[in-house]
Formats: C-alpha cells, sequence, structure tokens
C-alpha cells in the first residue's frame, strides 16, 4: 500500500516494528566496508587490522562484500552457497574477522544475493539451470521460465545473463533460509543486505527476515530517479520514487530498512548549486528520509555507483557536503570505505567528526528536522534543536548565544548548543 506523503513519519512513529530492535534504536551508522577492487587485496585480513579503529570511529555494523563461492571475483554471481572460501579470504580467514567484530561490538552485515545463481549442469533448454553436485542442489523448477527454467515468471525485473531463482517455490525458501540462520548462527552474521531486491517479492524478505532473524536488514531497491525531457534533467518532484521504495519497505512487512537512493540522487546534483532541492514542496527533506526516516539508509557512495565503476557517482569535490547532510540528519547513515581509509587523513577525521558530534547530540533516525534555508548557493536546517548545519558557499549562522561552531570546512559549517 502507499503513504499519504504528508502525514507518513507522524502515523507511523507509534507502529514500529517491535521485532527489529536496531530500527527502534535508530542510533545505527553504517560502514559500507569495501569497494569494487577489494577482491584483489586478502581483504578479510585487511579488515581485521581495521576493526579497533571501526569500532572506535562509531560504528555499529560492517557491510562485507559477498563472501559465497562466486563465478565473478567480486563476488556478486554466486554459485556453491555454502562455499566461504571467496576471493576476499578463506572461509577461517572471514570466522577470524567476524569473531574479532564481535569481540569490539560491531555488527558484521552478510551481503544477501539471492536473485540469481550459476548453475552447474545443463538441463531444460540446454541452459545451465541445474545446481548438481552442491549444497541446496536444486533443478530446473527453482529458476524462473523467463530466465531460463521451469518456474514461474519472475515478479521482479530479470536479472539478465545467469538463471533468475523463483522464490515461489517451498523448496527453495526452506534451503535459502537454512542458509540464512545458518550465516547467523554458525558463521557470525548479525545484519543482512538484500541485493537486487527488485528483482524478487518483498514478501520473500518478509519471510527470510522472520526466520533467520538478523539484527537489521535493508534491501537494496534501486529505481531510476524522473528526469525531464529533452535535458534530461532531474525532476525536482522524486515523490513517485520515493514512494515505490517506501512500498517495497511497507511489503516487507517494515522488517527491512531500504537504501535511499532518492536522497543520494537529489543530493548529488543539490551540492552543484541547486540547493533548493533538498526540500520538498512540503518543507520536509526530499528522500524517503523525508517520509518514513526509521527506514531510510542513506548514503552519498557504493562499490557501484563509484569506485572503480561509477556508474551514478557523487561529485569528487562536494563529499564532504554530502557527509554533512547524512551525518546530520534523520535516517541511517552510511560512510563508504573510500573516503573514510582511502582518501586521507583529513576526510577520514571530518567524517569522523561529523559522527562524533551525531552521537554526542543523540540524533538518530527519527530526529526532528526544521529546513531554515534551502536555495541555490545556500542549505542550512536545524535538527533536534541540537544541532545546526549549513552547506554551501552561502554565509550563514543560527542565531544565538547558545550555538557554538563544532565543526567547519570547505561550504559546511555544524554547530551545537
Amino acid at each position: 500500500m502507499g503513504y499519504n506523503r504528508t502525514v507518513v513519519d507522524e502515523t507511523l512513529r507509534g507502529k514500529e516494528c517491535s521485532k527489529n530492535g536496531a530500527i527502534q534504536n535508530g542510533r545505527e551508522i553504517l560502514l559500507q566496508a569495501f569497494n569494487w577492487e577489494s577482491h584483489k587485496h586478502d581483504w578479510w585480513h585487511n579488515l581485521e587490522r581495521k576493526v579497533g579503529d571501526v569500532a572506535k570511529s562509531g560504528f555499529t555494523s560492517a557491510w562485507l562484500p559477498p563472501a559465497t563461492n562466486s563465478l565473478s571475483k567480486e563476488g556478486y554471481l554466486p554459485q556453491n552457497l555454502y562455499s566461504l572460501n571467496s576471493s576476499y579470504g578463506s572461509q577461517d580467514g572471514l570466522k577470524s574477522l567476524l569473531q574479532k567484530m564481535h569481540q569490539h561490538k560491531i555488527r558484521a552485515m552478510a551481503d544477501i544475493v539471492i536473485n540469481h545463481r550459476v548453475g552447474t549442469t545443463r538441463g531444460h533448454g540446454g541452459t545451465y539451470n541445474r545446481y548438481d553436485g552442491i549444497p541446496m542442489s536444486w533443478d530446473e523448477r527453482a529458476v524462473t521460465s523467463c530466465s531460463g527454467g521451469l518456474g514461474s515468471r519472475s515478479y521482479g525485473e530479470n536479472f539478465h545473463g545467469v538463471p533468475n531463482i523463483d522464490h515461489s517455490q517451498a523448496f527453495v525458501r526452506k534451503d535459502i533460509i537454512g542458509w540464512l540462520k545458518w550465516l547467523r548462527k554458525d558463521i557470525g552474521f548479525q545484519d543482512f543486505r538484500f541485493d537486487f531486491a527488485k528483482g524478487y517479492d518483498p514478501k520473500f524478505v518478509k519471510e527470510y527476515v522472520e526466520e533467520s532473524k538478523p539484527v537489521f536488514s535493508v534491501g537494496e531497491y534501486w529505481d531510476s530517479c524522473n528526469y525531464v525531457a529533452p535535458d534530461s534533467r532531474l525532476d525536482y518532484n522524486q515523490d513517485s520514487h520515493r514512494q515505490r521504495i517506501i512500498n517495497w519497505i511497507d511489503k516487507t512487512g517494515q522488517v527491512s530498512a531500504a537504501f535511499d537512493f532518492t536522497t543520494k540522487g537529489i543530493l548529488q546534483e543539490a551540492v552543484k548549486g541547486q540547493l533548493w532541492r533538498l526540500r520538498d514542496s512540503q518543507g520536509k527533506p526530499p528522500g524517503v528520509v523525508g517520509w518514513w526516516p526509521s527506514r531510510a539508509v542513506t548514503f552519498i557512495e557504493n562499490h557501484v555507483t563509484g569506485s572503480t565503476q561509477g556508474h551514478w557517482p557523487f561529485p569528487s569535490d562536494h563529499i564532504m557536503e554530502g557527509y554533512v547532510y547524512i551525518l546530520t540528519h534523520p535516517g541511517i547513515p552510511t560512510v563508504f570505505y573510500d573516503h573514510f581509509y582511502d582518501w586521507g587523513n583529513s576526510y577520514h577525521y571530518q567524517i569522523m567528526k561529523l559522527m562524533n558530534i551525531r552521537c554526542h547530540q543523540d540524533i538518530h533516525s527519527r530526529s526532528k528536522i526544521n529546513i531554515l534555508e534551502a536555495r541555490s548557493d545556500l542549505y542550512a536546517a536545524k535538527i533536534d534543536d541540537k544541532i545546526c548545519m549549513k552547506i554551501g558557499n552561502g554565509s550563514w549562522c543560527p542565531s544565538g548565544r547558545e550555538w557554538t561552531l563544532a565543526t567547519s570546512g570547505n561550504r559546511y559549517a555544524v554547530w551545537h548548543k
């Protein structure tokens, strides 16, 4: 079902799903702990050396790359889901990393790639749509009819080139639930990130989460924003875009959050001199975070949009303005590994400072926001009456002696009381 966009936050505030403590708490800060090239660098050992710093910085959860056996080194073409010897390292190396993360109270988020799976054997029609000789040894019924199998048609988008899994089959869901429980109980993952969530019905995410009980889960429902012809300019109104993400969250039974692609799309245009985009027609933030902040996982870059893929990159000279926005605002912010560890000490320090302010001022996913300015060269807001922030070239500061400058940099400043 859809929501009345002007009252969604208020109507849902009293109905938070009691099954998910992390969503209720709302004080998550996620680290995407890899990029597109991480498989080249003995990754589990690399991360293990950084666990202490990750914990000290204030992250609650670290999203790891797909740990399963895969035909692609990046992990997104899985085959034997029970084999955790991957290009990122061995299963023993992974378990050692997870044990250290557990000791430092950082939850490990598994990248759950279950929309598609590479077959081992040719079956019906001569395509690789059977899984003989490995655990979860499904036959052609496990593959959707629109991707070369004997299962039902896919509910969502087809991931081309490999067999797509038919989640309507009871035997498929039983095996996936068994595997998710194994990741939780035997391996030590606590959170789940569902890859390519547009490919299968969100009601199956609901079942998988309820049965395997991750502490926190988030779906990648990546949809194209709304653009205006003839020059393909980003439309000011992205309500239908964020509504589609909200519909997906709702159909999971509200047990999963979703990445706020709407906010990323708007924010990366806004920082280039169109900061008026950051206030919608109702005076709220224009992304998912404006309507359902407790389920909105905000981010400015990931392994596909940025890194060496660069499919939808945030402007590199405005990165800090992006982090000032997501780390001072409601929602659940995510920091990208490259910015935190590969871009040098200055970025590391500036992002850490913003995280520190968020934690010490107790800004959380449901914090109240009052947008004070939104024009081409200036965006300013007050959050929970605890902090004020501004981004852009325009000059601005909060009135009143109670406000103290907490941090500032190129085109941004943050104050607290």
